[in-house]
Formats: structure tokens, sequence, C-alpha cells
């Protein structure tokens, strides 16, 4: 996984880790100075040996163990054993409403959840 600052393309953070071992919590050092991005460009690697109609994902974003955020994203059609890189947004908050990066340091989980339509695929 690749963040990158969607305005000037430099990269963030990146890790070649295999994030899709179900169950598994992985853990990112992700720098503070990714919050004052607009917005960030994440790119996802994945392949599949199966055709999947609807490849979407669910996140949510944990704090203290509540729920802050939630996104959602869709990528589509997935063809059978194939490599893919994924492309998506993430906008910023606005200011008023960003944590402050001393409260969030060690105190965020972010669950992923891949789905083909609504066929649960993999959890990380």
């Amino acid at each position: 996984m690749i963040l990158r600052d969607a305005d000037s393309g430099q990269v963030q953070w990146q890790s070649a880790d295999d994030l899709s071992v179900p169950d598994t919590e992985h853990e990112a050092r992700v720098p503070r100075r990714i919050l004052k991005c607009r917005a960030v460009s994440r790119e996802i690697n994945f392949s599949s040996q199966e055709e999947m109609k609807h490849f979407r994902l669910e996140q949510k974003v944990y704090f203290k163990n509540q729920v802050i955020e939630e996104w959602a994203f869709a990528f589509g059609f997935v063809i059978p054993g194939s490599t893919n890189t994924w492309e998506s947004l993430i906008e910023a908050a606005p200011e008023s409403q960003m944590i402050p990066a001393n409260l969030l340091s060690g105190n965020v989980v972010i669950e992923t959840k891949f789905f083909d339509d609504q066929l649960e695929v993999s959890t990380s």
C-alpha cells in the first residue's frame, strides 16, 4: 500500500506487507505530516485467482474503540488470475474537525472488509 499527498504526489507512507491476511492486526506508523494533506491518494495492489463481479471494500476508523469515520470504495469487476492496482482518493475533514496527532497516536484502528457484492471475502 502507498499513501501519497494527492496534490503533490509525494509519498507519505508505504508498505510491502501483505495486508490481506484475515483476522490479523497490522501495525502502521504513518507520519504526522499526512494530517496536513488536503487529500490522500491510496494505492492498493492485489491479486485474485477468482472472478469478482463487484469487488469493493468498507473501512471503519476507530478512535479509542469508537467509530469516528466510515469509508466505502468500489473497484468493480476483477478478472480471474489478475494482479491489479487500485487507487482511491481520501479527502481530509475540515481542519476544525481534525483530532490532534498527539491524541491519535496509538489510539486508531482501521478495520477493512473486502467484498464481492454482498459476500465478505476478507477482513483485516
